[in-house]
């Protein structure tokens, strides 16, 4: 009897453990499914904060492809996301002659921005842009008077190309090629590298309006500086189609540029 009642109590333990271990199997395999619900769930959430920014956002990252007119100039520009977080930029004129490419990478407090690109302006001077910036919500800290969404912006740039010279009227040294001059403008090469800072902001009017406004300035080696100005408003024709116009002022070294126009935005996702 006793040896039998020996193995009963064994054969209880072995029982006892091994619904111990289905049970613990069972927990992991819950708490597994728990943890990637919630992180899927996280990632749809950040999905959806992402689709609900205003078209104008500096910090959105999607997918989208847009159009504009200004200055006697057709552009094309857009965006490819490549995640939730990181996304491609491009931009192009219909010649060819001005484009921009560069990538983003959204953090907590911002977005980062690295672009590299080329510019020309009325009088055939040309700008080569290297540049590394950021957009930062103040929101993020709690700014947003009167409802105003004001995100900094700050960054480093490299500038290369050649500044025209009317050889009649200004001392523009000897360093340009006398072969490449158009009549007494001669093309002088220049590079600097400079930083600048700013802010950009989107003051929501309507739920579909919002009016939008730019300022910043820079200033660097080789007695490189510039500003920039702009206002316009933005409306949204539906979650995924918006329009703008606006009008600009920049100023550099390298050149002078005005310009009013009108754009159009087709958000993909």
């Amino acid at each position: 009897m006793k040896i039998k009642d020996s193995h009963r109590v064994l054969a209880g333990m072995l029982l006892s453990m091994t619904l111990s271990s289905a049970y613990a199997a069972d927990s992991t395999q819950v708490n597994e499914q728990q943890k990637n619900g919630q992180l899927e769930n996280t990632k749809q959430q950040e999905i959806e904060k992402e689709k609900n920014k205003l078209a104008e956002d500096p910090t959105k990252v999607v997918t989208q492809l847009g159009a504009s007119y200004g200055g006697d100039q057709l552009k094309f520009s857009g965006s490819i996301g490549l995640g939730p977080v990181n996304k491609i930029n491009a931009s192009v004129d219909a010649d060819g002659s001005e484009w921009r490419l560069g990538g983003s990478w959204l953090f907590d407090v911002g977005i980062v921005n690295v672009n590299f690109g080329k510019k020309e302006f009325d009088d055939d001077s040309n700008q080569n842009n290297y540049s590394i910036g950021t957009f930062m919500p103040l929101s993020f800290f709690g700014f947003e008077p009167w409802g105003t969404q004001v995100f900094a912006m700050a960054g480093y740039t490299y500038n290369d190309g050649e500044v025209a010279c009317d050889t009649s009227e200004q001392l523009c040294g000897n360093d340009f090629d006398i072969n490449d001059m158009n009549g007494t403008v001669a093309f002088v090469p220049s590079t600097s590298s400079a930083g600048y800072a700013g802010f950009f902001a989107l003051k929501p009017i309507t739920e579909k309006v919002r009016i939008i406004s730019v300022a910043a300035g820079s200033l660097g080696s080789n007695d490189y500086h510039g500003y920039l100005f702009a206002l316009g408003a933005g409306y949204s024709i539906t979650k995924r189609q918006s329009v703008a116009a606006y009008g600009f002022l920049q100023d550099n070294n390298y050149g002078h540029d005005e310009q009013l126009g009108i754009s159009y935005k087709y958000q993909f996702n």
